[in-house]
C-alpha cells in the first residue's frame, strides 16, 4: 500500500488528488511532520536517526522530578500542575539530568521530554511504546501528556508538552538529557482503504508463511497472531533458554554497552522438559517458540496481557516496526524471535513449553515506509534475534 496521485479532476487544470490511506504512518510521514513544526524540539534539534520505519524516538529533558505516585492530570491540569498540587516542594527535588544522574529502583519519576507535538489534522492520533531495551531493563515507562485522561495516547488536534513516568523495577539506571526510553507512533484514523486487514489478506499472509514460520493452532481472531512460549530450544541439557533478574546488582548506565550478563542476570536453562515457575515479582527474559515477521505494509504490537490466560505479563516495549523478522529475498519471516519480558503477578505461575502467552495484533501502515527495521543505514540492534538481552549488555 502506498500513497496515490489520482490524475483525474472534476474540473479541467485542477491539481492532482494526493489520496490519504488510513493506517500508521510511515518515516516519510513522519519526517515531513518534523519539516511543518507538527513535532518539535526547541532546546535541542530533532536528529535524523530519532526517526524509525514507524514511530520516532523521544528524548529526556534535563530535569527529573522524583513522584510519590503514579497519576494522570485530568481534563483541566497541565502535568506540572498536577505535580505541584501533590507536592507543593517537586521542583525542590528536581534532579538535573543533563551530566547524568541514577533513577532509583522503586522510584517513579516524571521527565519532560524535549520533543512536543502540534498535531494539526483531525484525523491523526498518537500513541506510545517503550523501546526494546527499555523493557528489556524492567523499566516501565508511559507518556503522560497535558490534560490527559490516559496514558500513552495523543488524541487528535493535541498541541502541547510530552513527560514520561519512568519507573524502574529491577535495576538503577543512569541517565541524562537526550536519552531514549520511548517511541511515538502515528495513526491516520480516517482516509481511502480499510484499515483493518481482511481475513483473506491475513490467511494468505499466514500460508505464505510471511509472518511466521509455524502455522498457528488458533487462526480464529483476524489480524492476531498468538505466539507460545521457548523453554526447550534444541533440548540440549543445560542449555540456555532465559534470564532472571537479579535482586541486588550495581547501577546500569544507559550509554554503556559492555556490562557483564553474569553481574546483573541469573541463567536459566534446559533440563528434562520441565516446566518454569515464575516467582512473584520477579523479573524473567524469555523468548517465543515461533519466528516472527513484520511485512513491509504493516507494523505490529503485543497486545496487554489477558488475565485469562494466566496471571502474568509478558512484555512492557511492544511494538515491532515495519521489517522486524522479515527476510526481502523469500518474502518470508525469518529467524528473529521475540523476546518476552515476563512479570508474575501476586501468585506463582507455571509456564510449560509451546503454551500460548500472548498475541500480536497486525496492522496496516499507511504507506510502504522508505527504511525498513533492519534495513541498510539504520541500526537494528535486535533483527535476527534469538535470546537477547538488551544493547547495555555484551553478546556472547
Amino acid at each position: 500500500m502506498s500513497e496515490v496521485v489520482l490524475k483525474a479532476s472534476t474540473s479541467p487544470g485542477a491539481p492532482p488528488r494526493t489520496v490519504e490511506f488510513t493506517g500508521i504512518l510511515p518515516s516519510q510521514k513522519i519526517r515531513d511532520m518534523v519539516n511543518s513544526g507538527e513535532i518539535v524540539s526547541l532546546l535541542r534539534p530533532i536528529e535524523p536517526d530519532q526517526v524509525q520505519p514507524a514511530s520516532i524516538d523521544l528524548r529526556l529533558g534535563d530535569y527529573a522530578y522524583p513522584v510519590g505516585t503514579s497519576f494522570l492530570p485530568g481534563k483541566d491540569l497541565r502535568v506540572l500542575e498536577k505535580m505541584k498540587r501533590l507536592d507543593p516542594e517537586v521542583e525542590r527535588f528536581r534532579l538535573d539530568l543533563r551530566d547524568g544522574a541514577v533513577l532509583e529502583k522503586g522510584r517513579v519519576y516524571v521527565v519532560p521530554l524535549l520533543e512536543s507535538i502540534h498535531l494539526r489534522s483531525s484525523e491523526i492520533t498518537a500513541f506510545s511504546n517503550p523501546k526494546s531495551s527499555t523493557g528489556r531493563l524492567d523499566i516501565l515507562t508511559r507518556l503522560i501528556a497535558d490534560r490527559a485522561t490516559h496514558f500513552d495516547q495523543l488524541e487528535e488536534g493535541y498541541k502541547g508538552e510530552l513527560y514520561l513516568e519512568i519507573a524502574p523495577r529491577s535495576f538503577s539506571v543512569v541517565v541524562k538529557t537526550g536519552t531514549r526510553l520511548n517511541q511515538l507512533r502515528f495513526s491516520r484514523t480516517r482516509g481511502e482503504g480499510a484499515k483493518a486487514i481482511k481475513s483473506e489478506d491475513w490467511n494468505k499472509l499466514l500460508d505464505e508463511g510471511q509472518i511466521v514460520d509455524l502455522q498457528p493452532a488458533d487462526r480464529k481472531r483476524n489480524a492476531h497472531l498468538p505466539f507460545s512460549i521457548d523453554l526447550e530450544g534444541s533440548r540440549e541439557e543445560g542449555e540456555l533458554i532465559g534470564y532472571r533478574a537479579k535482586k541486588y546488582t550495581a547501577r546500569i548506565d544507559l550509554e554503556r554497552r559492555d556490562y557483564d550478563p553474569q553481574e546483573f542476570w541469573e541463567p536459566i536453562t534446559f533440563h528434562k522438559s520441565s516446566p518454569l515457575i515464575l516467582e512473584p515479582d520477579e523479573f524473567y527474559i524469555l523468548m517465543t517458540k515461533e519466528s516472527i515477521a513484520v511485512p513491509p505494509e504493516y507494523a505490529a504490537e503485543m497486545m496487554p496481557y489477558d488475565t485469562r490466560a494466566g496471571e502474568f505479563r509478558v512484555h512492557y516495549a511492544g511494538f515491532f516496526d515495519p521489517g522486524f523478522g522479515w527476510d526481502a529475498k523469500s518474502r518470508r519471516a525469518g529467524s528473529s524471535r521475540g523476546v518476552l519480558e515476563v512479570r508474575s503477578h501476586e501468585v506463582p505461575f507455571l509456564l510449560e513449553h509451546g503454551q500460548t502467552v500472548g498475541w500480536l495484533r497486525y496492522e496496516r501502515m499507511a504507506a510502504q515506509p522508505d527504511m525498513l527495521y533492519g534495513g541498510q543505514n539504520l541500526v537494528s540492534n535486535y533483527q535476527g534475534q534469538r535470546l537477547r538481552l538488551a544493547k547495555q549488555f555484551a553478546q556472547s
